[in-house]
């Protein structure tokens, strides 16, 4: 195997955060204007809370998270919680490219669209038809 024929290195957490926020930008923006509370966190993987709360044993099983209550079951009384967060785990969106051989940039698409998807509970076919409309 030649020099050339190794892959170059893996994208670090910046970049993989770099491309969730185009995915984000790309949104129309009736649905940007709903996300401006939002934090968007790109970690290397679940910590043990999170995967134990989900039920989740591996933390290169769960590739996204939504943390919050989605947009149709906020109230104006909700006050001083944490802010709703869409995390992303690199370790695990790292893990299922090389498992499927999907492109990288739409991994990150479709599991930033998944957790976005969440925030507005959005069914799966919605999700698909949104992701399909951010598409490079």
């Amino acid at each position: 195997m030649s020099g050339q024929d190794l892959p170059g290195e893996a994208p670090s957490l910046d970049a993989i955060e770099r491309h969730a926020r185009q995915v984000i930008e790309r949104l129309p923006a009736a649905l940007r204007a709903h996300l401006g509370d939002v934090v968007l966190l790109v970690e290397e993987e679940a910590d043990v809370e999170t995967l134990a709360s989900l039920g989740i044993d591996h933390p290169l099983d769960l590739s996204g998270v939504y943390h919050g209550r989605p947009v149709g079951e906020k109230s104006a009384f909700d006050s001083g919680g944490m802010p709703d967060r869409i995390h992303l785990y690199r370790q695990a969106i790292l893990a299922e490219w090389c498992e499927t051989g999907v492109r990288l940039d739409d991994l990150v698409t479709h599991v930033t669209i998944h957790e976005i998807g969440h925030h507005f509970g959005l069914s799966d076919d919605d999700m698909h038809a949104l992701e399909d409309q951010v598409a490079d």
